[in-house]
């Protein structure tokens, strides 16, 4: 037993240090959603965060390159489509590296009708670091982050989470 002592020790300090450093700096539910300016793929504009006040807001950072982003899109284009007119939208900002026109390729490939943006590392950074994709922020009409999201999300969790801020 002794001998596992130091084993166990050493596993309890790398999990609490894990733990540690994935909630630091991280944006925490009920906190103002970053602002930010970013550039539209499909057409080169800047689009600011301003100017999705008084929506709910589905932010999901992603690249076209990532399995569960890709299998996400469907769900979130058809969220898009239904929820619109009560005011909510899908923004999408792309990680990807490779540049603007291969994330505009995407976008069209998967008839995406939501703004998708190529996000930056100050963006990155404001919404607490993205270490894994998709993650994903619900904002709720007062511009508040009300929920984060690592990985895929069912369907129906999400369509849920969505109604629950537009009622």
């Amino acid at each position: 037993m002794k001998k596992m002592q130091p084993i166990v020790s050493a596993f309890c300090f790398c999990l609490i240090l894990t733990l540690s450093l994935a909630m630091v700096g991280s944006v925490k539910a009920s906190t103002k959603m970053p602002e930010f300016s970013l550039k539209n793929v499909r057409d080169g504009s800047v689009i600011n965060s301003s100017s999705f006040a008084g929506k709910v807001l589905y932010i999901t950072f992603f690249a076209t390159w990532c399995p569960p982003c890709v299998q996400e899109v469907p769900v979130l284009v058809e969220l898009q489509d239904q929820l619109a007119d009560s005011g909510f939208s899908v923004v999408g900002l792309s990680v990807d590296q490779e540049g603007s026109s291969v994330v505009a390729g995407f976008a069209k490939k998967n008839a995406i009708n939501y703004p998708v943006l190529m996000t930056e590392f100050k963006t990155t950074t404001d919404f607490g670091g993205i270490f894994g994709i998709p993650v994903a922020f619900l904002i709720n009409r007062a511009g508040n982050v009300v929920k984060r999201y690592t990985g895929y999300v069912q369907h129906r969790v999400l369509e849920k989470d969505i109604r629950s801020l537009l009622n």
